[in-house]
C-alpha cells in the first residue's frame, strides 16, 4: 500500500536529527502531560515513536485519499453562491479524512485538543500534503494561524477558538486588500469600537484571501483614526458564526484551484481584538508571516517531490529509439539535478524548522517562568538563526518548485503539456509559491542584511567545523573555495557603500549564501546516509559551484556606471 511517509525515506532521516532530543525536551516540559493525557509521551523515544506513527497516518491519508482526489478537485473547484463558499466534493472528503485522523491542530497544546507536536513533524506533514495536492495544503495548512492565536491571544480566546481548530474548523488570515498587496501598512479596512456594544466592528474589503469563507479569521484592520501607516493597525479575530462578512467572488486562478481565494466584504462585522492595539502589523502579522513562509517553503518542497516522482516514473516507462529515456544523458541530467535541488531545499527546510522549534519552545516556557541566562542565550541564538534562514527556505523552496515542475514537463515532452498527465497541474500549482506570502524579491529584502552583516558567513563557518565522512573531504574543500568567493563579494559590496549597487546585486549575494548553506547541509546528510544523499551532495556542489562563480563574475565586473543600465527598465 502506498504511503507518502514510508515511500520517502528522506523524511524519516530528517525527523531523526540529533537536535530533536533538545526540541522534545523543551516541548514536553519533562513529559509533564503524561499524567494528564493518555496519548502524551512518557519519554523521548515514546515522543519520537508518536511522531513517526502520526506521520505514517498522514502519509496514508495523502496516498489513499488526498492524491486520488486532486485531479477532480482541480477540475471542479469551489463555488460561491449567496455569499458563501462550497468546497469541491473531493476537498470535503479530504477535510473529513483529516478530521477523523486527528490531523487538525497538530502543533497545538493538548489542553486545547491538539497533539502538541513540534514544528518539524508538523512541517513534515505539510510537505507530504503538498506533494499530494498543493491546493489542499492551503486549507489544511492554515491551521498554523492558530499558532498566532496561541502566541498573542488571551487564555479565553485560546480556549474558545483553538479548541475549535483542533476539532476540525478552518482558519484564514485576512491581510491583503485591493490597494494593499505586499505593502500591508497601506491596509485601510476600518475597525471601530462601540462603547455601547463593548465590541469592535469591521468594515471594508479584503482581496486574495486564501480560504476566505473559513470558520475563524485573523484580520488586519486600521483601528486608529487618522493614521496611514503600520502603527495604526491592529489584529482582530472574526468568528463566521457572528455574520457580517460575505464572499463577493472566488478568484479564477491558474493553479491551486481547489483552494478558494476570495474577495471579502466586511459590513459591520463583529470582531474582537487579539493582543494589543497598534501592534497588528509591527508584531503579530510579522510573526504570522514567518510561520506562513515556512509553510510555503514546505509546500514548495512537497511540489518538488511530486514533480520528481512524476518525471522519474515517466522516464523509466517511456521508450524511444529502443530504450527507456532515462538512459539518455540529457534526461538523466535533468533528473539528477531535480533530485539534488529537492534534497537541498528539504535539508534547508528542516534545518530552519529545527531552529524555529527551539526558540518557539523557549518563548513559550518564558510565559511560565523566567528563563535561565543559558536559556536566554539559546533563545536569542536560535531566534536569529530562524529569522535568517526562513527567507532562504521560502525563496529557494519556491523557486526550485517552479524549476522542478518545468523540468518535469520537459521530461514528459509533448505529453506533459496535456491535462492527461499530473505534471500539467503540478506545474500550474507551483507558480504561486514564489509570489504569495512574500515574493522571492521580498525574501531577498529580508535576507540581505544577514549577508552584509556577516551572519550567513558566520553560520557557514559553524557548518565548516562539523565533521564529514572522509569520502566527502573533496567536496568540503570545494565548498571552502565557494565561501571565499562569497566573502570577497560581500567585502566588495560593503566597501562600496552604495545602496543602489547593493540593491542590484542583493539577489545574487543571497543565492550564493543559500547555495553554500545547502551544500553544507547536504554534506552532513550524505555523511550520515550516503545511500540516500551522496549523489545529490556531489551533483548539488557541482551545480552550486557554477552558480557561485556566475554571480561572483557579475559582481566583480560591475562598475558604478553600469548601474544606470538597470535603472528604471
Amino acid at each position: 500500500m502506498a504511503n507518502y511517509f514510508n515511500d520517502t525515506p528522506e523524511l524519516r532521516h530528517h525527523l531523526n536529527h540529533p537536535l530533536m532530543q533538545r526540541i522534545v525536551e523543551l516541548k514536553e516540559r519533562n513529559f509533564a502531560d503524561k499524567d494528564k493525557y493518555d496519548y502524551a509521551p512518557m519519554d523521548f523515544a515514546d515522543a519520537m515513536d508518536s511522531y513517526d506513527k502520526v506521520l505514517e497516518i498522514v502519509g496514508e491519508v495523502c496516498a489513499e485519499i488526498i492524491a486520488p482526489n486532486a485531479e477532480g478537485v482541480d477540475h471542479d473547484g469551489p463555488v460561491c453562491e449567496g455569499g458563501r463558499v462550497t468546497y469541491a466534493a473531493g476537498t470535503s472528503r479530504n477535510l473529513e479524512a483529516c478530521r477523523k485522523a486527528g490531523l487538525m491542530g497538530m502543533a497545538m497544546p493538548r489542553r486545547f485538543g491538539g497533539l502538541n507536536f513540534p514544528v518539524v513533524p508538523y512541517i513534515m506533514a505539510a510537505d507530504m500534503v503538498s506533494s499530494a495536492d498543493a491546493g489542499f495544503e492551503n486549507l489544511w495548512g492554515l491551521q498554523d494561524c492558530a499558532e498566532t492565536l496561541y502566541e498573542f491571544g488571551d487564555e479565553d480566546q485560546r480556549m474558545r477558538f483553538i479548541t475549535r481548530v483542533c476539532s476540525g474548523e478552518t482558519m484564514s488570515m485576512d491581510l491583503t486588500e485591493p490597494d494593499a498587496g505586499s505593502d500591508l501598512q497601506s491596509v485601510m479596512l476600518k475597525a471601530t469600537y462601540s462603547e455601547e456594544d463593548k465590541c469592535w466592528y469591521l468594515n471594508g474589503v479584503k482581496r486574495f484571501i486564501t480560504n476566505g469563507d473559513a470558520d475563524i479569521h485573523l484580520v488586519l484592520a486600521r483601528s486608529e483614526e487618522g493614521t496611514h501607516d503600520g502603527r495604526g493597525l491592529s489584529m482582530f479575530i472574526y468568528d463566521k458564526r457572528n455574520g457580517g462578512v460575505n464572499v463577493r467572488r472566488i478568484e479564477n486562478k491558474m493553479g491551486i484551484k481547489g483552494s478558494p481565494t476570495c474577495e471579502l466584504v466586511y459590513k459591520n462585522a463583529k470582531a474582537e481584538l487579539c493582543g494589543d492595539r497598534k501592534l497588528g502589523l509591527i508584531k503579530y502579522v510579522m510573526a504570522l508571516m514567518n510561520g506562513a513562509r515556512l509553510g510555503i517553503a514546505a509546500q514548495g518542497v512537497g511540489i518538488s517531490q511530486a514533480a520528481y516522482n512524476e518525471a522519474l516514473a515517466y522516464a523509466r516507462d517511456r521508450r524511444q529509439f529502443g530504450k527507456a529515456i532515462i538512459e539518455f544523458p540529457a534526461v538523466s541530467d535533468i533528473l539528477t539535478t531535480m533530485k539534488a535541488k529537492l534534497d537541498a531545499t528539504r535539508a534547508l527546510l528542516y534545518e530552519t524548522a529545527r531552529f524555529v522549534d527551539v526558540y518557539k519552545a523557549l518563548d513559550d516556557i518564558a510565559k511560565e517562568r523566567k528563563l535561565t541566562p543559558e536559556e536566554r542565550q539559546e533563545q536569542k541564538k536560535f531566534a536569529k538563526l530562524a529569522d535568517a534562514l526562513t527567507p532562504l527556505a521560502k525563496a529557494m523552496g519556491s523557486e526550485y518548485a517552479n524549476q522542478n515542475t518545468y523540468d518535469c514537463i520537459q521530461v514528459h515532452g509533448g505529453s506533459g503539456f496535456m491535462k492527461d498527465y499530473k505534471c500539467e497541474r503540478i506545474y500550474r500549482d507551483a507558480r504561486i509559491t514564489s509570489i504569495y506570502e512574500g515574493t522571492t524579491q521580498l525574501q531577498v529584502v529580508a535576507a540581505i542584511r544577514y549577508v552584509t552583516n556577516g551572519s550567513y558567513l558566520a553560520q557557514i563557518a559553524e557548518y565548516e567545523k562539523l565533521p564529514v565522512a572522509p569520502e566527502f573531504d573533496g567536496l568540503r574543500s570545494r565548498l571552502k573555495d565557494m565561501t571565499d568567493k562569497l566573502s570577497m563579494a560581500v567585502n566588495q559590496i560593503n566597501e562600496a557603500k552604495n545602496q543602489e549597487l547593493l540593491d542590484l546585486v542583493a539577489r545574487r549575494l543571497v543565492e550564493m549564501s543559500a547555495h553554500i548553506i545547502m551544500c553544507y547541509l547536504l554534506l552532513q546528510d550524505a555523511s550520515k546516509n550516503a545511500g540516500l544523499f551522496a549523489r545529490s551532495a556531489a551533483v548539488y556542489v557541482r551545480f552550486a559551484e557554477a552558480e557561485v562563480e556566475k554571480h561572483m563574475t557579475f559582481i566583480r565586473k560591475l562598475r558604478d556606471e553600469d548601474i544606470a543600465d538597470y535603472r528604471n527598465a
